[in-house]
């Protein structure tokens, strides 16, 4: 697989194993080493791009936002 030069650090190669079509915005699961990730993209550029469950992929992940959230334990007696 080749791929123009890009300034995402975050890199995750992997093949589709799912797409999930809708008439404007789609979901792509990919499965890479470190588990699946999903991409919200356009219909069309599913389709502009020629993906198909099974295609390799590269997954790149660009944010200028990452979010922290404390895990706290469970208490007793109490659920989620």
């Amino acid at each position: 697989m080749s791929i123009a030069a890009v300034n995402a650090r975050n890199q995750f190669r992997g093949r589709i194993r799912e797409i999930v079509e809708g008439p404007v915005i789609s979901e792509v699961d990919v499965q890479t080493d470190g588990g699946v990730v999903t991409a919200t993209i356009t219909t069309r550029s599913i389709k502009h791009l020629g993906l198909a469950v099974g295609s390799e992929v590269l997954a790149l992940i660009k944010s200028s936002d990452v979010l922290i959230a404390k895990l706290r334990a469970p208490d007793a007696g109490t659920t989620p």
